[in-house]
Formats: structure tokens, C-alpha cells, sequence
């Protein structure tokens, strides 16, 4: 305890250089504790809005419904790139049910509940008022909802407008929700990325925090114990310092997280929004956060002073340190041979997979090698700078020999930017396999609406959508339920040669203005005789019989797609004018990338919100997942990328002042002022360089790792090294520009009167 109050007093008593330290390392912490608090608190958002909707997912009873029991229908659409979900209960006289958390009684026949993002939405599109029939009598409450932005509706009916499907209700609350936030197999790959990307880049930043200003406080710790304090009574002394600034940091960041959860959860973040309950601190999360980052504080302050601690004498007279071992240099050989091996194997015919041991073996290799990445630069500096130190140029001479002397510091100021960069590496390969899962993996996506329940104004604007690449109609056969003749009928696509080319993969011999059998070897043909379609013009009905086409043009189709069943190609010019298909689906067909087929489900929903809409081979669900997911896995990035840039302004600024009294010795020598500015920033850009380069490609390995055992296509990330070389520059341009102002004009010979 002693020891403790002695470190107080030496920091509230040694300057004001001392005390403007401190502040610097609360404020470090803080922003630490803010971040480490936000992806703790992740989890129980994600869990608050499954929680929710398992808590209001209908029970049902087994089998047909009998007596008069309550009937429930459940309904889940997409209303552009949103899901839209409808519940419609027909309240009966046996056995009534509590109702739904949200409501305080189950609605009558007539009656319809909605959430407060849908009556916005009404208020916005009163088309959708048809898919809720009723009076609306009351919200939702926010038990009810997942998030404030959903679009949920409990609509009261009769037995009798209920279809086959319904099912009669026994409870509302499941133990599992109907459908995830996140799946809990990606929770688990997004909480690995996370923490690469927020967590080890904090602890860095963390011990840069309970390390500044090393050099002058080892000289007062080691003339503390030249006056008689003993080895581990310096070092508590030295811990007690960082232990409260730590303790008052992790404070400050728990209250800048309570203000940023309030804020954030009120705008909302794309694909998520939360209640500010949902993000409240747990007891867990404060004791992490209160307990752990003192904690670590106390180890690195006691670790930092143990060399004053045990040899004073060099410490004084400023030794030159030992050379860095090569330890690190281990892990990260061990990591990259582990993320090679996988790699290499994507080069087989049987590439690994994430099962078994190997689902510890890739996560265990990625570690290894970010870990040896941390503990290798010190070592990659020190060599780099024996080789260079022999130069002939006095900036780059001056530059090397001073990391040659201080490998370490290296560490602490181009670490943050480094793991960012191999972070963001692992975030991309995460993303790419995401994306395989949720979408059609075809390079055009098709989306299928009835068009019968679109005007002739809808079916144009729709086809000028943006991002809408082409349009066709398929039209559907009559279908007599009396004949046996039907299955000698097929569907046609109305499309010209031009519209085909661009919905399929291939096209061989198609020729405009003429009718044709379409044929596709991979998926072989239906025989079928005259077909017969029936027309509509100006409110009246006419028949177009079609016989078997003599020519044939042959296609390969995208995979998942509406042309499967289609077996005849008629062109446009051949309906009468004026004359539209009375039972038929437009199809539309864009490009497969994520980010298009939200914006073009999105603009089908402003333009025709009733219709149903088939993106053929998407799950809404899987969509709504991967926003979800890409706004954390970008949020994380911004995390590190706070993180990696607050570490690297405190370490160089911190290394700048510590560096005072040399830089003005060498410009009380000589030395130019555009010298000294060259010589910092070779110091530090150098290191960061070479640690770039390393993280660049021990990031693509992981990356690929992950892809070849994630067992999707995609095993080369090619589309992703611009996006990672810009960044890798933009992080350059900043250590640099970080530097330079860090040499003052003015020189004050008081900085080396004690030396």
C-alpha cells in the first residue's frame, strides 16, 4: 500500500508534463473501454432481437383444426429488401389463448394491430393497406418487435378468410426464434472476427496507453530504487500509475458507451436498429471493463519497470537494451505455415473444410500469426536498422541507429496500423463467403411478379428501375382443371433473341421475328403439342394456339432461374397489338451483387408494395442476415481503425516528446530542421513499411484459409487487393503526415541542461 501512494504522489507531484501524461492515458483508455464495452454488448443486442421474436412466435396445435378453437396464420413477405410480417388470428371460443407480448388482448375480427415502422410505411404507401384488411386500432408495443424498424402487423379475421393453411393456435413463445438475427454458426465466425479486428488491436493500444513516456519514467523508477526501494516496490509504483488512470479510463469509457448506445440506437445503423435497453451494460460487461482493463494496466506497468527495477545503474546511464529474441518470429512462422497448408489445399481436388480439428486449427493459425506479427516487428526493426545504419546518409543513419538502440518503440507506434490492415484482410474473406451463402450465385438475379396484379403504368416504371438490366414476360398456358391435355402444353417466354442473351449464360441459333423451341441439354426437354395461351385486349378475351416449333435454340441456363420450365420462345411482334397475356409473370433481371438487389427490391416495393414478388434463388432472410452482418463487420473496422490511429497519434506523439531533449541536441549541433523532420519520419515509416507488406500478404493467406475451408467457390479473393493496397497507402500517407509536425522551430536548451 505504500508503494501505491508513493506512485500517487509522484504523479500529482512531478510537473505538468507528468500530469498531461496521464490525462492522455485516462483519455487512451477510455476510448479502449468504449469499444471493448460496444462488442461485448453485440451479443446481447443480437440476443434481445431473437429473444423478442421467440417470445411471439405461434404455437400450434398438431394435426387439422378442431372445435372452435383460436386459428392463427402467420405470413412473412419481402416488402422490398425488407421482410414484412403478417399474423392474422381468428379468435374462437375454446381454449382462448393470453395474447401475443405487444398487445393486450388478441384483436377481433376487423381489427388490426401494427408496428410503428409500418404505419410510417402506410402513411407512405397506402397501396399496402390491402395486405392488412381492417381498421387499425392500436401499435404494437415494443415486447412485441424485434426492432423499432420492423414491419409487423397482427390483423384479426373470421374462420372463413382463413386459407388452408391455418392452424389453430395454442400459445404464443418458443424456446428458438423462426429465424435468426445472425445464424448462430456466422455469431460464431463474427465474434472470432470481431475480436481480431476490435480486440487485439485494443490490448495494443491498451499497453501503448500504460506505457508512455517509458524512458523518462524508468529513470525515476530506477533513481527510486538506487535510494533504497526494493525490485517489486518499484514496480508497484510504477503499476500503481497505470492501475488509476486505467480504473478512471475504464470509468470515462463506460459512460462515453451509455451516451454513444443512446445515440446510435435512436439513428439506427443499416440493417440494424436496437432499443437503448437492448444495449445497456450488463454486470458482466462493467466487471470486464472495470476489473479487466486495470488489470492488464497493472501487468504491463509492472512488466515495463521490471528492467529499472533489477539493473538501475543501466537504466540511469541509458544502456543500450539487448537485442529483441526471436520468439515472435516462431509464432508467426508457426501461424503462416498453418494458413498455408489450408490454403495450399484449395490447390487440390479435395480442399479442407472447417470441421473436426480444423475448426480450431484456422482460427488457432490466424491468432498465432497476428500475435507474430505483434511480437515480430520489434525484431524485423531492429535488423532493418543494422543493415541500414551503415548508410551513408546522415537522415537515414541517424534514423536507423536510433530504432537500432529502441527496437521496441517500433512496436508501440506502427502495431495498431498493422493489425488493421491484416484485420481488414480476414473482414473481406468473411464477406465473400457470407455473400455465396445468401444469393444466387449466378451473375444475374431475376425477380418474378404476377401481372395480373399490375397496372400497365407499374409494369413500365418497374422495368425502368435502376439497376433493372432487362425485362421479358413468361406466359403461362391455359389451364383447364377438366383436361388431361395440359401436361402436352408449355410456357412461353416473350422475349426477343437480345432479352434471352442477357438472362442466360449461352445462346446458339436464335433468330429474330420467329418462334422457336427453346432447349437446354443440361436440364433436357418436355415433349409438348399446340400450345394455347388466352390474350386480353380492350376487356375482351382471345386464344393464341402456338403448334411445336420446327426450329430450336439451343441455351444454357443461370442456375437457379424462371426459365427452367419455359420450352417456347415467341418474339414480341407475333402477339396481336395491343394484346397482353391474361395469366403471366414479368420477370426482371439485374445484376447478382448484393448492394443492386437491395436497391432493386426496394424500388419494386415503392412501385408496387401488394405484389408478390419472387427474387428467384434469394432468401429475404439470408439477405436481411448479410446487412446485418456487413454493418458489424464495418462497424469493427471503424473500431480498429479508431484504435490502430488513436495508437498510433499517442505513441508518436509520446515518442516525439520523449525525444526532445535529442532532437535538440542535434539541432544545437547542426542539424537542420528538414534533417530532423526526415530522421522521424524514416523512424517510424521504415518499420511501418515492412510491417504493411507482411500484414498485406499474411492477411491474403488467412483470408484464403478461411475461404477454402468455409467450403464455398470462391478460394482467391482477387477483387479485394486494390481495396487493401489503397488502404495500405492511406496508412502510409498518415504515418507520415504524422510525423512531420512533430519537430518544433524553436530549440530550448533546458531540455538537456540535466543531461
Amino acid at each position: 500500500m505504500r508503494e501505491f501512494l508513493l506512485g500517487l504522489r509522484l504523479l500529482f507531484g512531478s510537473g505538468r508534463g507528468n500530469r498531461a501524461r496521464f490525462v492522455l492515458m485516462t483519455l487512451g483508455g477510455s476510448l479502449g473501454v468504449c469499444c471493448l464495452a460496444l462488442v461485448l454488448t453485440i451479443p446481447a443486442i443480437l440476443d434481445a432481437h431473437d429473444g423478442r421474436a421467440a417470445a411471439r412466435y405461434p404455437r400450434v396445435h398438431a394435426g387439422e383444426p378442431t372445435g372452435q378453437r383460436t386459428l392463427v396464420q402467420e405470413f412473412r413477405d419481402p416488402h422490398g429488401s425488407r421482410p414484412f410480417g403478417r399474423v392474422f388470428i381468428a379468435p374462437g371460443t375454446q381454449d382462448t389463448p393470453a395474447p401475443p407480448p405487444g398487445l393486450s388482448r388478441l384483436p377481433g375480427p376487423g381489427e388490426v394491430y401494427v408496428s410503428p415502422a409500418l404505419r410510417d410505411q402506410l402513411q407512405r404507401e397506402p397501396g399496402l393497406k390491402g395486405l392488412l384488411p381492417g381498421t387499425e386500432k392500436g401499435l404494437i408495443g415494443a415486447a412485441g418487435l424485434t426492432d423499432p424498424n420492423e414491419l409487423y402487423a397482427y390483423i384479426g379475421t373470421t374462420r372463413d378468410h382463413l386459407g388452408g393453411d391455418a392452424r389453430a393456435l395454442k400459445s404464443f413463445g418458443s424456446p428458438y426464434p423462426p429465424t435468426w438475427a445472425v445464424d448462430p454458426s456466422t455469431l460464431e465466425i463474427l465474434r472470432f472476427t470481431l475480436a481480431t479486428l476490435v480486440l487485439l488491436p485494443l490490448a495494443v493500444f491498451l499497453s501503448v496507453c500504460a506505457k508512455l513516456s517509458a524512458a523518462s519514467r524508468n529513470r525515476r523508477l530506477a533513481a527510486l530504487r538506487l535510494l533504497g526501494v526494493s525490485a517489486k516496490g518499484t514496480q508497484r509504483v510504477n503499476a500503481a500509475e497505470t492501475v488509476v488512470a486505467a480504473l478512471l479510463g475504464a470509468a470515462l469509457g463506460l459512460a462515453e458507451f451509455w451516451l454513444l448506445n443512446q445515440i446510435v440506437a435512436r439513428t439506427g445503423l443499416p440493417g440494424l436498429k436496437w432499443y437503448a435497453a437492448d444495449g445497456a451494460m450488463s454486470g458482466q460487461t462493467m466487471a470486464i471493463c472495470l476489473l479487466g482493463c486495470p488489470a492488464l494496466a497493472w501487468f504491463v506497468g509492472r512488466a515495463s519497470a521490471r528492467a529499472a527495477a533489477r539493473n538501475p545503474l543501466a537504466t540511469r546511464r541509458t544502456a543500450a537494451p539487448r537485442a529483441p529474441r526471436v520468439w515472435g518470429g516462431l509464432l508467426l512462422v508457426t501461424g503462416l505455415g498453418i494458413i498455408i497448408g489450408f490454403s495450399a489445399t484449395g490447390l487440390t481436388d479435395h480442399p479442407a473444410r472447417s470441421d473436426g480439428i480444423n475448426a480450431l486449427l484456422v482460427p488457432g493459425g490466424v491468432l498465432l500469426t497476428g500475435l507474430g506479427l505483434v511480437l515480430t516487428l520489434p525484431l524485423l526493426s531492429y535488423l532493418l536498422a543494422q543493415r541500414l545504419a551503415r548508410s551513408g546518409n546522415l537522415a537515414l543513419n541517424l534514423a536507423m541507429r536510433r530504432n537500432e538502440v529502441e527496437p521496441g518503440s517500433a512496436m508501440r507506434v506502427v502495431t495498431g496500423l498493422v493489425l488493421l490492415v491484416f484485420s481488414a484482410s480476414l473482414a473481406q474473406g468473411v464477406l465473400v463467403e457470407l455473400s455465396q451463402v445468401s444469393r444466387n450465385t449466378s451473375p444475374t438475379q431475376e425477380y418474378g411478379l404476377q401481372m395480373s396484379q399490375l397496372s400497365r403504368d407499374q409494369q413500365q416504371r418497374l422495368r425502368e428501375i435502376p439497376g433493372v438490366e432487362v425485362s421479358a414476360v413468361v406466359m403461362d398456358f391455359d389451364n383447364d382443371l377438366q383436361s388431361d391435355t395440359d401436361d402436352n402444353q408449355a410456357t412461353a417466354l416473350i422475349a426477343t433473341c437480345a432479352q434471352l442473351s442477357a438472362l442466360t449464360r449461352r445462346v446458339e441459333g436464335c433468330v429474330d421475328g420467329e418462334v422457336m423451341r427453346m432447349s437446354d441439354p443440361n436440364t433436357g426437354d418436355e415433349p409438348f403439342k399446340t400450345s394455347t395461351y388466352t390474350l386480353e385486349k380492350d376487356g375482351k378475351r382471345m386464344t393464341l394456339r402456338i403448334p411445336v416449333p420446327k426450329d430450336t435454340v439451343l441455351y444454357a441456363g443461370q442456375g437457379v432461374t424462371n426459365l427452367s420450365s419455359v420450352y417456347i420462345l415467341v418474339p414480341p411482334g407475333k402477339l396481336p397489338p395491343g394484346a397482353v397475356p391474361a395469366s403471366a409473370t414479368l420477370l426482371l433481371a439485374s445484376s447478382s451483387d448484393p448492394s443492386t438487389v437491395r436497391s432493386v427490391l426496394d424500388g419494386i416495393g415503392a412501385i408496387a408494395p401488394t405484389a408478390d414478388v419472387d427474387p428467384t434463388g434469394i432468401n429475404i432472410e439470408a439477405l436481411q442476415q448479410l446487412t446485418v452482418i456487413k454493418t458489424l463487420l464495418v462497424l469493427g473496422m471503424v473500431m480498429g481503425l479508431v484504435i490502430g490511429v488513436a495508437a498510433f497519434l499517442v505513441s508518436v506523439t509520446d515518442r516525439a516528446v520523449e525525444r526532445r531533449s535529442q532532437v535538440t541536441a542535434l539541432a544545437l549541433i547542426g542539424a537542420r530542421a528538414g534533417t530532423l523532420r526526415a530522421v522521424q519520419c524514416l523512424q517510424v515509416v521504415l518499420p511501418l513499411a515492412i510491417g504493411l507488406l507482411l500484414a498485406l500478404v499474411a492477411g491474403k493467406l488467412a483470408e484464403t484459409a478461411y475461404l477454402v475451408t468455409g467450403g464455398g467457390e470462391i478460394f482467391w479473393d482477387g477483387a479485394g487487393v486494390p481495396v487493401l493496397l489503397v488502404s495500405t497507402l492511406v496508412v502510409v500517407a498518415l504515418a507520415i503526415l504524422g510525423t512531420l509536425p512533430l519537430v518544433g522551430r524553436r530549440i530550448d536548451p533546458e531540455l538537456i541542461r540535466r543531461d
